[in-house]
């Protein structure tokens, strides 16, 4: 069976691959966005989170022969300190400032962290093997689908919704917004703003290695992870709308579907859809889609 001169399987394979690659991009962009909105960063090290995730998940694996099931809980803490460590030391020196300086301060970051990692790497990559329990595939009749990379769009979007859920329903994220519109008054009320500061930046960074992990059995683990995957992960927030996490949830896993659909019928342009999707909406609505309505 053919759609568009297209084999039926190859597209549905490819929407798989692009359903994989927008949880990712969702996870990630969530990340960002939870940063950005509330901190008003733009955190140019959010990808090299990500490739740490995957590393730590990595080490714990080949070093302390801690397996994938405790790599999900112990790799995203172990970034979220590393989150907690630029926060307090760097970050919170440049609150009251230019977001350029966030953003150069990052992306210097971004290229240290990465160039520590291919000293002692080098860019070759690392093998991590998916765990027994989500090895195999799925017969779905039209395609076979491998079980490990259902679980990561599975896990992805509950954690997508459990994060957005904390951040718009809950006490808590109704405390963290008000920490910065308003931290005087917040403060006055007994709160300590510049912990919820801090524990806010570990959580985006913890969900960034988060990611990391859930990709180690997938992609090979490199320091170039997250400098590849950073450049869309940027263009998916502003699509989605800054600081919008629902824009960048939908925005994420929605464009990753696109981009597998423009591979089956166009692979060379695969790699740019976003970019001319992102330019679109800019020029269309010049604050993405998550804040048209704003």
């Amino acid at each position: 069976m053919e759609l568009f001169g297209i084999p039926a399987s190859l597209l549905a394979s490819q929407i798989m691959i692009g359903l994989i690659n927008g949880s990712f991009y969702a996870l990630l962009s969530l990340g960002l966005c939870i940063i950005f909105g509330i901190l008003n960063i733009v955190n140019f090290a959010h990808g090299v989170m990500y490739m740490m995730g995957a590393f730590f998940s990595w080490m714990l694996l080949n070093y302390l022969g801690i397996g994938y099931w405790w790599a999900l809980l112990l790799a995203p803490i172990g970034v979220a300190l590393v989150g907690v460590v630029i926060e307090r030391t760097m970050l919170r020196h440049i609150y009251s400032i230019d977001h350029i300086y966030g953003f150069l301060l990052t992306y210097g970051l971004a290229i240290f962290i990465e160039g520590v990692f291919r000293v002692n790497y080098s860019v070759g990559g690392q093998i991590y093997n998916a765990p027994t329990q989500l090895t195999g595939a799925l017969n779905l009749g039209f395609m076979y689908m491998p079980i490990y990379r259902g679980w990561v769009i599975a896990v992805s979007i509950v954690m997508c919704f459990a994060t957005w859920f904390l951040i718009e329903k809950t006490r808590l994220g109704a405390t963290l917004r008000a920490s910065i519109s308003n931290p005087e008054l917040v403060q006055a009320l007994g709160i300590n703003v510049p912990r919820l500061i801090t524990l806010t930046f570990a959580f985006g960074s913890a969900l960034a290695g988060f990611a990391g992990v859930l990709a180690a059995p997938i992609y090979a683990v490199s320091p170039l992870m997250g400098s590849t995957i950073t450049p869309i992960v940027f263009a998916v927030v502003v699509i989605g709308g800054l600081g919008s996490i629902l824009g960048a949830v939908i925005g994420g896993v929605s464009l990753g579907v696109i981009e597998g659909i423009t591979r089956a019928f166009y692979p060379e342009a695969a790699g740019i859809s976003i970019f001319v999707i992102m330019i679109i909406v800019l020029t269309v609505t010049e604050s993405g889609l998550g804040n048209v309505s704003k």
